[in-house]
């Protein structure tokens, strides 16, 4: 954390303060970008981080606020009222603002009223700003045998008991796959990862977090299917790179996931989910042809299309 602020900076220049309660995964993935695409020596004076480990993730989205009020520095010329909110998808932005009313009426007393009419006003989204670098010509593509990844942090949140589920009535069922479990691990791993390591034995190509993001994406490009199975996500940064990568996306027709892709990648249940997967076992190559057909645009989600909206919103241009 760097406490150093100006207590004066010129009119056509700004400080910005960023503030990010868990400094890991796609967390720290926003705030290094921002850092580095901010500071072009043209309209920013300085930029600040004060962040916090990305350890228990539940307890920073609720007290994180309250430890961070009392570190930022107390000499600054920040706005710490928000002239604008932003949000990184729709889905995000609604459920807050639907939520508002829901919440307060748990409160017994002294309830703040029109909160809802008051915020929405400031509030806009803008997508999370993705590098989606050139791994040149893909070679050794196996496609006889049905490559799945899972590339979502290992906490109960993004739901691995029902992925691993899913694995397990496949090979019940018979069928041949390989898997690849990627993302972070934290200091408390649920055990069903344990378990399903052990269950699934050589159907296993690729096990924990890679060392280097030119490792990950190359595994990302030689899978077929990447699966979400979350119950919280207001975004996905792990699906999105997995399916510029190459794979095709199979996700919950709910949370964000309707807002970003077409119905095709999209199940509404696990026995529905099941069948689909059950299908693709049967035949690797119809993955591949779906993922080619896939039509997404992804410019609407790279740093180089974002960044100007967010100096814009900044008013940095």
């Amino acid at each position: 954390m760097n406490e150093r602020c100006r207590d004066s900076e010129s009119p056509n220049e700004k400080t910005v303060l960023l503030l990010e309660p868990f400094y890991g995964g796609s967390h720290k993935q926003l705030m290094d970008t921002l850092i580095h695409g901010l500071n072009d020596g043209r309209k920013i004076n300085s930029t600040f981080l004060i962040s916090l480990p990305a350890k228990k993730w539940h307890w920073r989205a609720r007290t994180s606020a309250l430890y961070i009020s009392q570190i930022i520095p107390k000499k600054h010329n920040f706005n710490l009222v928000a002239d604008i909110i932003l949000f990184n998808s729709k889905y995000n932005q609604d459920s807050f603002l639907d939520s508002i009313s829901k919440f307060l009426k748990l409160q017994p007393d002294f309830r703040p009223k029109d909160l809802k009419q008051q915020i929405a006003p400031k509030c806009r989204v803008l997508y999370f700003p993705l590098k989606f670098p050139s791994l040149g010509p893909l070679r050794d593509s196996d496609n006889t045998v049905l490559h799945l990844v899972w590339p979502h942090r290992w906490e109960h949140d993004k739901d691995p008991a029902t992925f691993f589920h899913m694995l397990l009535m496949l090979v019940d069922a018979g069928l041949n796959f390989h898997v690849s479990v990627l993302g972070e691990s934290f200091s408390e791993v649920p055990p069903v990862f344990a378990e399903a390591r052990t269950r699934l034995g050589n159907r296993v190509v690729n096990w924990g977090h890679q060392k280097t993001k030119h490792e990950y994406y190359e595994i990302l490009r030689h899978a077929h299917i990447a699966i979400s199975t979350a119950k919280h996500e207001f975004y996905g940064v792990a699906m999105l790179e997995a399916t510029y990568y190459g794979c095709f996306p199979l996700c919950p027709n709910a949370l964000v996931y309707p807002e970003l892709y077409p119905n095709e990648c999209l199940y509404n249940s696990e026995q529905e989910l099941f069948k689909i997967l059950e299908n693709f076992c049967q035949n690797p190559n119809l993955a591949r042809h779906m993922r080619h057909s896939l039509k997404m645009d992804f410019k609407r989600f790279s740093v180089e299309y974002l960044l100007n909206e967010y100096k814009h919103v900044l008013l940095l241009d």
